[in-house]
């Protein structure tokens, strides 16, 4: 059974490690003939959350007028969310924590997702993304039916397209297979 994949790629730097992992996973699960989407969120307008909770009375409209809403039309919309961030001081970028945070708007209408969950960093330790992962499952823990389908650890990658050749890409393609 086909699934709707989205990839929210919240690398700041196109074709940077995270996001390439983001198309090998694209490229796995769209072999697999899923229907796959992947959002560059660094080309999107995602302003931060200003906690005027407009949208509680707004039945999930954000007073906020950006990208946001198209965002969480996909993800509300997606079987499947795979999440991905550069670790940045042992955490996930703003991109990402922008759309995190803006999903307050929304959170109740997205239920039953399938995560996935990519990362990378410059250091080669499993650790350093500790704090990274636990973003990503605060987010999914708040959200009803939300079930962890895998984590890639993209390590040791610096440069743009360190990771080309590393067992994360190879992981990446695989998990999007599998999807």
């Amino acid at each position: 059974m086909s699934k709707k994949v989205l990839i929210l790629s919240g690398s700041p730097r196109k074709g940077g490690n995270s996001d390439l992992l983001c198309d090998e996973f694209a490229r796995g699960a769209g072999e697999s003939g899923n229907e796959v989407e992947k959002i560059f969120v660094r080309s999107k307008k995602v302003a931060p959350c200003n906690a005027c909770y407009y949208c509680r009375e707004h039945a999930g409209k954000c007073a906020i007028q950006d990208d946001m809403a198209e965002i969480l039309d996909k993800m509300q919309a997606a079987d499947v969310i795979v999440m991905a961030s550069p670790v940045y001081f042992y955490s996930i970028d703003a991109q990402m924590k922008a759309v995190i945070d803006r999903s307050l708007a929304r959170w109740t209408n997205i239920p039953d997702k399938e995560f996935y969950y990519i990362m990378t960093a410059a250091e080669d330790s499993d650790t350093v993304m500790d704090c990274t992962l636990e973003c990503f499952r605060g987010f999914a823990a708040c959200l009803e039916g939300a079930v962890e389908k895998g984590v890639i650890y993209g390590k040791g990658v610096y440069q743009p397209g360190d990771v080309r050749g590393t067992a994360a890409m190879q992981q990446a393609y695989e998990m999007g297979r599998a999807v």
